[in-house]
């Protein structure tokens, strides 16, 4: 999924002004732009092939233990909570 990031940045900004804000303002200057590129970021993944991240395998015959894999950067927006 592409990011229109310039419409995405026009849309931030209007609505920083329709919940009162001012978008000039020096602390709000760069946020449409912060915004837009968080989005890339946590909505990125829908256009990853599943194989990619899936390559590596355990293959360990001599136990039936659970192989646990820590730190494996994951993160997840429902639709609902945009």
């Amino acid at each position: 999924m592409a990011i229109d990031r310039e419409r995405a940045e026009r849309a931030i900004r209007e609505f920083l002004i329709a919940v009162g804000e001012d978008p000039d303002r020096p602390g709000l200057v760069e946020t449409p732009d912060r915004v837009a590129r968080a989005a890339e970021e946590i909505l990125g993944g829908y256009d990853d092939e599943p194989e990619h991240h899936l390559r590596k395998q355990f293959h360990e015959t001599e136990s039936e233990d659970m192989v646990i894999v820590r730190d494996i950067p994951f993160s997840s927006l429902c639709e609902h909570h945009i």
